[in-house]
């Protein structure tokens, strides 16, 4: 034994909790779940599972609820709770897909529908924000609120029909290919990268982490607590935007069902990628990886022709699961 191994101290069982109660610990166990739902893929499904047609399809699908589910981790790690998105993303894909908005799109640019979509979602994404830093409406009451609100005005915009995109550059862009995988993959990426780097590494991220963990006390260090709330709903509201714009280009049709239930989806990715529901921590990295668990886990039921009951009935068990162990972390933290 060398003299710097033996004067390294050795690792105590507090430090190794710590370790493994941490960041990187919670990572570590949702690559092992992701890892043996492949492997549970790959046994029951067969080559239908384990091709890359269907890891293809599986990160498309994912990319949706991935957009939303990005947003929600910082209105969850605010300590507040976003109810709308799914509905705000079904009033984006309505709006954007107006004779007037294609009209006006294929007289300029294609980016016209897009702009709407990101106008709508920002717009709805303020209000609620404005409801709840400035009105002190509690934030369930008010997304719940704009929930059904934006689902109505979508109803009364597209008179309930179905409104295909007929400007065919929007298509070809969202519809292709980069280096063999799809753009819509892309945009997941690149919004995933750009809000860990807004959660990690700027002060708009310790300014929500500091207001989830006490806004009070975020208030008296300086912080403008509604001003930050606003702008936190606001990105929510935005990343809303941006999905509905993938939707658009994922099924080529604006409807007022886009969305439905997503927002459930996307809640339960950020806890079961080990966002505090309480807030004060947020994770980007868990959130993605609780996107494609859920994802995965969707796949590897339909490739074995299981109901969407059981499908429920399994997501609702890992939240519980989720949930739990997120309660257990936090009174091993007081304890210590």
């Amino acid at each position: 034994m060398s003299a710097a191994t033996a004067a390294r101290p050795a690792e105590s069982p507090t430090e190794r909790r710590s370790w493994l109660g941490g960041s990187l610990g919670r990572n570590l166990g949702l690559v092992v779940a992701l890892i043996l739902l492949c492997v549970v893929g790959v046994i029951t499904g067969g080559d239908r599972f384990a091709n890359i047609g269907n890891v293809l399809t599986i990160l498309r699908l994912a990319a949706v609820i991935g957009v939303l589910a990005i947003g929600m981790t910082f209105v969850i790690t605010s300590g507040g709770i976003d109810l709308s998105v799914g509905s705000v993303m079904g009033l984006a894909t309505v709006w954007a897909t107006t004779l007037a908005t294609q009209t006006m799109a294929e007289n300029s640019h294609w980016t016209v529908m897009v702009f709407t979509a990101l106008a709508v979602g920002t717009a709805a994404g303020l209000v609620n924000g404005l409801a709840i830093a400035y009105g002190r409406v509690v934030p369930f009451i008010a997304t719940l609120a704009m929930l059904a609100s934006a689902r109505g005005l979508a109803e009364m915009i597209s008179n309930r029909q179905t409104q295909r995109v007929d400007v065919d550059g929007f298509v070809d862009f969202f519809r292709a290919d980069l280096l063999g995988i799809p753009v819509l993959v892309w945009i997941f990426a690149a919004v995933a990268a750009a809000g860990w780097i807004l959660l990690n590494r700027t002060t708009f991220g310790r300014r929500t982490v500091a207001i989830g963990g006490n806004a009070e006390a975020a208030r008296l260090a300086g912080i403008k607590v509604q001003r930050h709330t606003l702008y936190i709903y606001g990105l929510a509201g935005l990343t809303a935007g941006i999905a509905a714009v993938m939707m658009l280009g994922r099924t080529t049709a604006g409807t007022s069902t886009h969305g439905m239930l997503y927002e459930l989806d996307a809640i339960a990715a950020v806890v079961v990628g080990g966002t505090l529901l309480i807030g004060g921590r947020g994770t980007i990295t868990g959130t993605v990886f609780g996107v494609l668990i859920f994802t995965t886990l969707t796949n590897v039921f339909t490739i074995n022709n299981m109901s969407t009951s059981a499908q429920s009935v399994a997501k609702g068990a890992i939240i519980v699961a989720a949930v739990l162990l997120q309660q257990r972390f936090a009174s091993r933290a007081k304890s210590t």
